[in-house]
């Protein structure tokens, strides 16, 4: 069996700015992300990783690169590609509140109705999309550490779609499960080699000691 970690980098400016922050975007993590991710390490400082995976785009980087600085025998960090948050096209960089006025079907579906967003006017892709390119990475994963514990930092929309899709969700119910937040840990462990999953923990925060907002959750 494999104990997959998963974890959202850090937040950043954009998030706290309520921006869509996709593959195509990447603002400096905040200050305050740093301590966080100490705390997460901190939180896990007791398990044995075989392996860290994540996303190598900047702010998914260094959030593994700082964690994997306090992990136990601070193991081996891979860059996957296929991690990667979701690319957004025309609502990269864009507030919220203007997707909203500007885009109001994608800005609807994206968060609410995975199975109806159509992402061709704006240029990005769509869950399935995302589902396709991840899942490949994912059983990658699983294969190379079939009896260990392995930690996944990568993006909110992205590991939202992708954990999601492992525990059997249709893709309109891919979101009914809520957002994740920024240094939060879901843990999925794999059974039968990757063809079956089951949830541990889902978006645990527990570890932060502080009080979530809106602007922390994707």
């Amino acid at each position: 069996m494999t104990r997959i970690f998963f974890v959202r980098h850090g937040k950043t400016e954009w998030n706290l700015e309520s921006r869509y922050q996709g593959a195509g975007g990447d603002s400096p993590l905040l200050s305050e992300s740093y301590n966080e991710m100490a705390l997460l390490s901190k939180h896990f400082e007791t398990v044995t990783f075989s392996h860290v995976y994540a996303s190598p785009i900047k702010r998914a980087r260094i959030t593994a690169e700082r964690i994997d600085r306090k992990l136990k025998g601070h193991p081996k960090i891979s860059l996957f590609s296929r991690l990667e948050e979701f690319h957004l096209g025309k609502m990269e960089g864009m507030k919220f509140d203007d997707v909203k006025h500007q885009y109001p079907d994608q800005f609807e579906n994206f968060r609410n109705h995975p199975d109806r967003y159509d992402p061709t006017a704006i240029g990005g892709e769509s869950y399935l999309d995302v589902i396709k390119r991840m899942t490949p990475a994912i059983d990658v994963i699983v294969r190379n550490n079939p009896e260990d514990n392995v930690m996944v930092v990568s993006h909110g929309a992205a590991l939202n779609a992708e954990i999601n899709y492992l525990l059997g969700a249709k893709l309109a119910d891919l979101r009914k499960r809520g957002g994740l937040a920024n240094t939060s840990t879901t843990i999925l462990d794999s059974q039968d080699g990757g063809r079956a999953f089951s949830l541990v923990k889902w978006n645990d925060t527990s570890y932060l000691n502080k009080q979530l907002d809106e602007t922390d959750l994707v």
